[in-house]
């Protein structure tokens, strides 16, 4: 399958654990917390969200009343820049093959390079607010 028509572990967890946090904003939230919310490993989100905090997207802060809560932009973040905190720059149309691009005409015609502008425009023009209004309260948040 194309690489852009794949979602890894670690960018789903990291589009998921945003959302939760955008739900519920300025309020840190414990990893552990997000992990039993989003149903995986703890440890594997501390990771992602280590990955988010460089990215500047993240802060965490220790202690009891610790956590992680968004930064940056906060509710104004685009899922674009979340996923590429995780994965690097989004993929382009590539070749079924793994070429650059198909030296011919391509089997599927346009078809993978409709779903990569297609996606990118999503990413691009989708931020974390617009995930989270009109939801009532994080429990609302499909996971």
């Amino acid at each position: 399958m194309s690489p852009h028509l794949r979602i890894s572990e670690a960018a789903s967890l990291a589009l998921h654990a945003m959302a939760l946090l955008a739900s519920q904003p300025g309020q840190p939230q414990p990893s552990k917390n997000l992990a039993h919310r989003l149903g995986v490993s703890d440890h594997h989100l501390a990771k992602v969200l280590q990955r988010l905090a460089r990215a500047g997207l993240v802060e965490g802060q220790r202690g009891p009343r610790g956590g992680f809560r968004l930064a940056g932009q906060g509710r104004g973040t685009r899922l674009l820049e979340i996923y590429e905190a995780v994965e690097g720059p989004l993929p382009g149309q590539t070749c079924l093959l793994g070429r650059p691009a198909c030296s011919g005409a391509c089997v599927l015609g346009g078809l993978l390079g409709r779903l990569a502008a297609d996606m990118r425009a999503y990413l691009v023009g989708t931020t974390l607010g617009d995930l989270t209004s009109g939801l009532g309260r994080p429990a609302d948040i499909a996971l």
